[in-house]
């Protein structure tokens, strides 16, 4: 209870803007937030705290930002997050495996690309608004939606979640660089991508601004390197789309694929936007993400779907494919430089290559703020100390899996796109119908878990969308009885997300008026 009180105290002090310690420059109090868990901390954790002090690492962890610390007020930092993280190749990847996965053609791929990006990017805008508004990362606003143990569920899904994007998009880098240099081990190139992702991230959120407000330019630049090119080949083919119950089977089930990617930064949205100010209209916040992510999806993965149908020329005995077998995502995209560019091809493969560091970063930023939700004891833990310990783990699922690549993104695509479907129906439920917008949130009780709701109500519904994510799933290990409907045998269709978002958000609307009438919060 003594700590409990100690840490209300500093998070009240925090709102009202107090300065921490009259002694710390201002730049430093505007980024470090002194608290009795700092002053009483081990020798070890002190030394830590003192070095990443200067080296200007950012040390606040999940308390929430006070309105003097408030110092990003560029519209353009929130367009350009999202721009750099998905101006990628594992975006162009997504693209890419309509064709040889799930044998879409262009045109039904380009429309599954179209409509379920735009599904999926809604709710990444809606809550990177909640940022300005709280001051509070996206799992502790959770808090408010799942209550102070609820979240803790959350959090632990959110965080298997972290680490298995970073290791599937950090497999495409290593392809990448496999492809400019064949003798290079995946491991290797693994490795290098990881430790100049740890180096961005290990600073914090104003580094990682920095980074993605310019890394997408080269990016952007060889891409329309390789547009130009593979246009100029000729070799885009119209494979014809799919007729019946066979081709709703295919579309659904990459149309999981291709939510779960859109919506994937959805569970750490506000983490991006804590430092802007709290004045800022909503609306322009969200048409700022918007812009920054919607139209990037669009053209990196339109292309990845374009590419793909040169795969099928002379049924398949073409260099394109012979690249892709070779060496996946990065073979292909050699096949169409390397021939015609020549020796700025393989400059381009590598600029590509570190790509993933913009597409990385903040998932790996993020892993070290989730998992700071999930305990006191976690959060004792300086932030920059769970981001090495993230990005270990992440390298050390990367590397076995490098040769199961198609696998192992379609698969953590299929579960992002799942469980955010589940976290998605409850949050917005309890937004729209309980709390009634922005003007429901006393922001006080985030770190006061008798002010929070129970979270009885969000963890029972959370299990009912997983119930219903199970019934409508279609996996190559598991197909549910509804999944099974949607398509021809013996994969059917896959409806996961979609019913596990329906039996969540309906759930809990029971529960939750249950809940508020025995609890009264």
């Amino acid at each position: 209870m003594q700590e409990h009180a100690s840490t209300a105290f500093v998070g009240s002090d925090i709102e009202r803007g107090v300065d921490m310690s009259s002694t710390m420059k201002r730049e430093q109090s505007s980024m470090v937030e002194e608290s009795e868990e700092y002053q009483t901390a081990p020798a070890m954790k002190g030394r830590l705290v003192w070095i990443a002090s200067k080296l200007h690492v950012e040390e606040r962890g999940i308390e929430r930002v006070p309105d003097d610390a408030r110092t990003d007020t560029s519209y353009w930092n929130i367009s350009s997050m999202w721009l750099a993280a998905n101006l990628v190749v594992p975006s162009f990847t997504i693209g890419v495996l309509g064709q040889p996965l799930f044998g879409i053609g262009f045109l039904d791929g380009a429309l599954v690309i179209i409509f379920f990006n735009l599904l999926g990017t809604m709710t990444v805008c809606f809550f990177s608004t909640f940022g300005p508004a709280f001051g509070l990362r996206q799992m502790v606003l959770s808090r408010f939606w799942f209550g102070w143990w609820g979240v803790k569920l959350v959090a632990l899904f959110n965080l298997l979640a972290g680490i298995g994007w970073s290791a599937a998009n950090i497999i495409v880098g290593a392809q990448l660089l496999n492809a400019v240099n064949p003798d290079l081990p995946g491991w290797v190139g693994i490795i290098i991508i990881a430790l100049c992702t740890l180096f961005i991230a290990f600073f914090g959120y104003k580094v990682v601004h920095a980074y993605e407000y310019w890394s997408w330019i080269p990016t952007f630049i060889v891409f329309m390197v390789v547009f130009g090119t593979f246009a100029h080949t000729g070799d885009f083919r119209n494979v014809p789309m799919g007729v019946g119950k066979a081709e709703i089977g295919k579309v659904l089930t990459y149309g999981s694929t291709v939510f779960g990617f859109g919506t994937g930064y959805t569970s750490l949205a506000a983490d991006y936007t804590v430092y802007q100010p709290s004045n800022r209209p909503r609306r322009r916040v969200f048409l700022s993400a918007f812009l920054g992510i919607y139209p990037t999806l669009l053209f990196t993965e339109l292309l990845g779907a374009a590419m793909a149908t040169a795969m099928t020329l002379n049924g398949g005995d073409n260099i394109y494919q012979a690249g892709y077998n070779e060496s996946g995502i990065g073979g292909l995209l050699g096949a169409v430089l390397l021939p015609h560019v020549g020796l700025f091809g393989k400059f381009c493969l590598v600029i590509l290559a570190l790509s993933i560091v913009a597409n990385n970063c903040p998932n790996i930023y993020s892993v070290a703020l989730t998992l700071m939700v999930l305990g006191r004891w976690t959060r004792r833990v300086p932030r920059f100390v769970w981001t090495i310990l993230g990005s270990i783990v992440y390298v050390a699922i990367a590397i076995p899996g490098y040769s199961q690549f198609e696998a192992v993104l379609e698969n953590f695509m299929h579960f992002i796109g799942y469980w955010l479907a589940v976290y998605e129906g409850v949050a917005l439920t309890e937004h729209f119908i309980f709390k009634r917008g922005f003007s429901g949130y006393n922001v006080e009780d985030w770190d006061n878990p008798s002010k929070l709701p129970p979270g009885i109500a969000a963890v029972f519904a959370f299990g009912c969308g997983i119930c219903g994510m199970i019934l409508g799933m279609s996996q190559t290990w598991w197909v549910g009885p509804i999944g099974k409907l949607a398509g021809p045998e013996p994969h059917g269709g896959d409806l996961g997300f979609e019913l596990g978002f329906v039996f969540a958000a309906v759930s809990y609307f029971v529960l939750r008026t249950v809940e508020l009438r025995l609890f009264k919060r």
